[in-house]
Formats: C-alpha cells, sequence, structure tokens
C-alpha cells in the first residue's frame, strides 16, 4: 500500500468544547423511517420486481414501522410504477406515512406530485449536495448558488402541496436533506437548513424533518454525534425542526454513529434492514432496535420472529444475512467453545434454579427467544473444540439425561 499520509486528508474535527452528549443514555426510540425500498431498491444487484416490494413494504409494516420511504418516483418508471401501486389498490393503512425522494430540480418535483396523487400521508423528502468538495467538483458553485438550489425547490414544493391540499386534502410534510452533511462546513449546514426552513413556514406545529445524512461515513462516530449536537445547538427555530439521521457504514462504525447521534440531540433515524444499501451500506436498524431492546427499551419495532424477517428478507433481496450478523445471524448465539459452553450451560441452570425474571446468562446478551430462535440447537453445538460441559447439556436438553461429573 501506498503510504497514507501522502495521499489522504484526516478529516477536521468540529470544535464543540462544551459537548454535552457523552453524558446522555437513549431513553426512548427515535421516529423510524426505513428506506429498504428506495431508488434501486438501495443498490441491489437485482432490484426487486413489483411483487417481491408489495411483499417488502408489507413485512415493513408488520414490523411496526409507521414511515416508510417507498421510493423515487421521478427517477423511473419502475419507481412510479410501485407508488401507483401502493396508492390505487390500497396497501397504505391510515396511520402510515409513505416517504418520496425526490432531487431539488422543478421537472422531478412536479412528475413526484404526479405520482403521489390519492394518498393521504406523505412526506416529500427533497435533497440537494452541500459538500465543499461537490460544491466545487459537480456543481462548480458557491454556497449561494446551492443554497439557491434548495430555496427554490422548497418554494416549488410548498406552493405545489399547498394546490393539492386544497384539492384533496392530502396531508404533506416536509424533509430537507443537505447531502453530504458530513462533507458540509458545519455553520453552512445550518445556514441553508435555516433557509429552508424559512421558505417552508416550518412552525412547531408544522415541523421539517431536517435530515442530517453522513452520505459518506467520513470520520469517527464521535465527530458526527459532535456535529450533530453543533447544529441542534446552532440552528434557529430547533422547536420547529424533527432532527433526522441516515448514516451509512463506510468506516463500518454506521450503528455507533447513529447511537451517539441520539444521544446528541436527533429524533429520528432513517435506515434499512440488515444495514443494505449503496457501497458499504445504511445503518443496520434491527441492530439498533435490538441493542435498545436489551437495555430494557422499547424500539417501537417486532422483531421477536427474526428467523422469518430474515428469510423473507433474502428471498426479496436476493442478499445473504451474515452468519455472525448481530441479533440474526445464524450463528451468533451458539458456543461451540468448552468454556463458553460450560458457563452457559450453568447460566441457564442458575436461572431455572433461582426463577429469575431478569436475563443473565454469559455470552448471551439477549434471550434467543426473544427473537423466535431456540435454546435446542441454537445455543450450543459440538465441534472438535467443545467440552465435556458441552455434551452434558446437549444431553439434558435433547434426552433429558443429566450426567454426573464423573461421567462426564
Amino acid at each position: 500500500m501506498k503510504q497514507p499520509s501522502k495521499q489522504y486528508i484526516p478529516f477536521q474535527p468540529v470544535s464543540l468544547p462544551n459537548r454535552t452528549w457523552p453524558d446522555k443514555v437513549i431513553a426512548k426510540a427515535p421516529i423510524w423511517c426505513s428506506v429498504d425500498l428506495r431508488d434501486g431498491n438501495q443498490a441491489l444487484v437485482t432490484p426487486m420486481q413489483l411483487e417481491e416490494k408489495l411483499r417488502m413494504f408489507k413485512m415493513l409494516l408488520a414490523i411496526g414501522f409507521k414511515e416508510i420511504e417507498v421510493g423515487f418516483p421521478s427517477a423511473s418508471e419502475t419507481e412510479y410504477e410501485i407508488l401507483r401501486t401502493l396508492i390505487e389498490d390500497n396497501y397504505i393503512p391510515d396511520d402510515v406515512t409513505i416517504q418520496v425522494l425526490v432531487q431539488a430540480r422543478p421537472k422531478l418535483i412536479e412528475k413526484t406530485f404526479e405520482a403521489l396523487k390519492g394518498a393521504k400521508n406523505v412526506i416529500v423528502h427533497f435533497y440537494n449536495s452541500t459538500s465543499t468538495l461537490q460544491r466545487k467538483v459537480v456543481f462548480k458553485e458557491g454556497q449561494e448558488g446551492i443554497i439557491k438550489i434548495a430555496v427554490d425547490g422548497a418554494k416549488l414544493i410548498k406552493e405545489l402541496s399547498e394546490q393539492e391540499t386544497a384539492r384533496s386534502g392530502m396531508n404533506i410534510r416536509y424533509e430537507y436533506s443537505p447531502e453530504s452533511f458530513t462533507g458540509t462546513e458545519i455553520d453552512f449546514a445550518v445556514e441553508i437548513c435555516e433557509k429552508v426552513m424559512e421558505a417552508l413556514g416550518a412552525s412547531q406545529e408544522n415541523k421539517v424533518i431536517l435530515n442530517l445524512p453522513s452520505t459518506v461515513e467520513m470520520a469517527t462516530p464521535n465527530t458526527y454525534a459532535d456535529q450533530i449536537e453543533y447544529f441542534c445547538t446552532h440552528m434557529k427555530n430547533r422547536e420547529s425542526a424533527i432532527i433526522s439521521l441516515h448514516p451509512h457504514n463506510d468506516r463500518g462504525t454506521g450503528v455507533a454513529a447513529t447511537e451517539l447521534g441520539l444521544m446528541a440531540g436527533a429524533d429520528r433515524v432513517e435506515g434499512t434492514l440488515f444495514g443494505n444499501g449503496e457501497r458499504t451500506g445504511n445503518v443496520d436498524i434491527v441492530t439498533l432496535a435490538m441493542n435498545m431492546y436489551t437495555h430494557g427499551v422499547d424500539p417501537k419495532l417486532d422483531f421477536s420472529n427474526m428467523p422469518k424477517i430474515r428469510a423473507n428478507y433474502e428471498k426479496f433481496t436476493r442478499m445473504h444475512v451474515y452468519e455472525r450478523q448481530p441479533y440474526a445471524g445464524d450463528l451468533v448465539f451458539t458456543a461451540f467453545s468448552g468454556s463458553h459452553q460450560d458457563a452457559i450451560a450453568k447460566g441457564m441452570q442458575w436461572r431455572e434454579d433461582k426463577k429469575l425474571k431478569t436475563w443473565s446468562v454469559p455470552y448471551l446478551p439477549v434471550d434467543p427467544k426473544d427473537v423466535g430462535r431456540t435454546y435446542d440447537g441454537d445455543v450450543i453445538r459440538i465441534n472438535s473444540q467443545s467440552g465435556k460441559g458441552g455434551v452434558n447439556y446437549i444431553l439434558k436438553q435433547n434426552f433429558g439425561i443429566s450426567m454426573p461429573d464423573a461421567m462426564r
């Protein structure tokens, strides 16, 4: 490999000397938004067809999502078709809001509103890239030019929304993303979002979702938390905004960045099941929700039948859930080594003897039964590294035989 110092520039952190997020804890679930059905079905090698998308949508409803991004209807006929099918065939419950994605470009915005006709509850999610690099390389615009793109898009969306609401009574909410937020000067990110909120008429009664994506994960999770806290504490009219996170996983720390971002003041999370998405993926909502669950926080999502969810996901997306994927992988509850098997077996017996209500078994952070797994076959399996404790556990679980120590 090349010497990294000659090619790569270290990320410059935000100056936040009085940060408060390290002392916070996650005490309640955020607002969740699934983006599994986003344009290109989040970069699947073989994109889902209509029937698979509809079945995925139904599964997301069953899990408990109340906000679901269904795609980019102005991008292709396929994306347009899924939205029209969901609306015309009455797939969307009244308590669920569909979200549509669109660039801040007039023709695309107009086509998006055409695609929405007949929907009841909608979030129009528009974006433009604000990063230092993309301003120079892609748009060749200064900050004022980028602000104009965003504000012009906001004004058109507000105008079309008011017309549609007057015509049909559609409930329309707004979401704006300064794409590549993590690569944008933080004060500029604050400024452009404030201008967009003003154009949209944000208020405490009509809050605007400000989605702050780590479009490319560029730094350590604590840096993302600093950016979120800085944004929340420096923006005007904070009470009129819902701060949303859309983390990616380029550095492998998407879950950690999201958890710290929630501690830093965010209200909402966009992500996907098992972290599917472009490059290394979006943040994994399954892991996030289950992390909360194991700390006694109700995530407001139901993963009690994880094997079925995983099987359906693999069928619809043709992706594979890795055997060591947290909470969902085939082997995450399975012990092969003797010392682990012995500790788990003793922990299970201890809980039974003490009639404990709390979960406290070595090496198992969650009760496998809570996610639809079993103790038989899932928890202890025998291989060449296994010891007497594991053998005894299998005999006891499967055959009711508990050998005395000498026989073991």
